[in-house]
């Protein structure tokens, strides 16, 4: 009983590594007994059932936390300037993290040391996935080349929220609901925002306790993986590779691509910044949550950085909303090493399509920890991935997961650097 207890007073990452473990226990121990169809049907669902609970949460939680995002600008016309100016560095530099994670999963393919017999027979197993997928890239190629605005646009957004592969039009009308809201008068704006306060706070607290299930859902899943792969341990290889390849995009962005944007686009030094940040980065790191780090982010930049509160006082707090620089190149090689596991060849269509729905769907990640769960189930369902792939990354995302939201707080300081300019 006393174990028990220990058990669940365990940090949530420490409960994710063991459930990850027992998963893979249970899973050796079905092939060596010949119980894989006992881990299928009696084990393998409470994985799905987790799984299920993510994509149930990600329509609502895009949808409020855009609005949320584009009304966080307050007075349109009073921030036009300044928030153009900052929206679009902050697209940028997520296109760039996001390129980034796609070639050097592209490059690395670290899903490729599994092996390949075990790559072959998931590949049959999802067969009817890729054969979808082909005849999706087969009818796109027959439409004319502005027929993707038919697929951003609408035309029935209560069916468009009953399917998670068209989260590009959820996004659509996200912020096409909040630039309206923005243009009414305060005295109407303020019931419309106060009720979506209300309502990301519920959604904040409804994905908290869906991650409080993640142990029971990756053991679950680990387990069913297992079986698949008959009880080859080269996954572990592969996943050794991946979280270097994750560790060293994280490396490249915090002490190469923004120390470079620093030096041409501002008047900050770069070794300053980075010795600056130092503190910023360790607390983003032990905290993992972009939000819970914001205080101390807007002091440093304004008591070091010498950057204007006015200006502190916006980028920043919208960077923590939609600027998700490292959570969007680790999504992005996530994705690429979930479909090299399991055999998904993704067409240069595809690729573009985890760019832009990476790109689009980081301005949803909430900034808590294990928020970009989530999010990654969106994009893997919207290229065709089976979303059980997550099981794979899980179990050793959480040092992961400390690593890029450093990166992510190093981004909104640099664009902060960037847009205020101080002398």
């Amino acid at each position: 009983m006393k174990l028990v207890k220990k058990f669940f007073n365990l940090p949530l990452y420490i409960k994710i590594l063991v459930g990850m473990i027992v998963g893979i226990c249970l899973g050796l121990l079905a092939v060596k007994l010949n119980g894989v169809t006992f881990v299928e049907h009696w084990i393998r669902p409470w994985g799905q059932i987790f799984i299920r609970l993510l994509q149930l949460i990600a329509m609502p939680l895009v949808f409020i936390s855009l609005i949320k995002g584009v009304t966080g600008l307050g007075d349109i016309s009073k921030f036009s300037r300044l928030g153009g100016k900052t929206i679009l560095i902050y697209l940028c530099t997520t296109v760039v993290a996001v390129v980034m994670g796609v070639v050097l999963g592209s490059v690395i393919k670290p899903g490729n040391l599994v092996n390949q017999e075990q790559v072959t027979e998931m590949q049959q197993s999802y067969q009817s996935v890729v054969e979808e997928k082909k005849e999706q890239a087969e009818f796109t190629q027959k439409r004319g080349p502005l027929a993707f605005l038919d697929d951003i646009v609408p035309n029935n957004i209560i069916r468009a929220a009953s399917d998670n592969s068209q989260m590009l039009q959820i996004i659509f009308f996200a912020v096409f609901f909040g630039i309206a809201v923005l243009t009414l008068p305060a005295d109407k704006m303020t019931p419309v925002l106060s009720l979506f306060d209300s309502l990301n706070e519920i959604i904040l607290r409804m994905i908290d306790y869906i991650i409080q299930l993640a142990p029971i859902g990756v053991a679950a899943l680990m387990a069913g993986l297992v079986t698949d792969f008959g009880g080859d341990v080269s996954i572990f290889a592969a996943l050794g590779v991946y979280a270097f390849t994750v560790i060293g995009a994280m490396l490249i962005l915090a002490f190469g691509f923004y120390p470079l944007l620093i030096k041409l686009f501002s008047r900050v030094k770069p070794g300053e910044f980075i010795r600056f940040l130092r503190p910023v980065q360790l607390f983003a790191f032990s905290t993992s949550s972009s939000a819970a780090t914001l205080p101390l982010t807007m002091e440093m930049v304004e008591r070091d950085l010498n950057i204007s509160k006015e200006v502190s006082s916006f980028v920043l707090p919208v960077g923590t909303t939609i600027n998700m620089d490292g959570t969007s190149c680790y999504q992005s090689i996530a994705i690429l090493f979930i479909a090299q596991v399991l055999g998904v060849e993704l067409s240069l269509t595809q690729l573009l399509i985890v760019i832009g729905m990476t790109v689009l769907s980081s301005i949803g990640t909430p900034a808590i920890p294990g928020g970009s769960y989530v999010i990654l189930t969106i994009v893997l369902t919207s290229v065709g991935i089976p979303p059980e792939g997550l099981a794979l990354i899980l179990g050793i995302d959480r040092p992961l997961d400390m690593l890029r939201t450093a990166v992510n707080v190093t981004g909104d300081t640099a664009v902060a650097s960037m847009v205020g300019r101080p002398k």
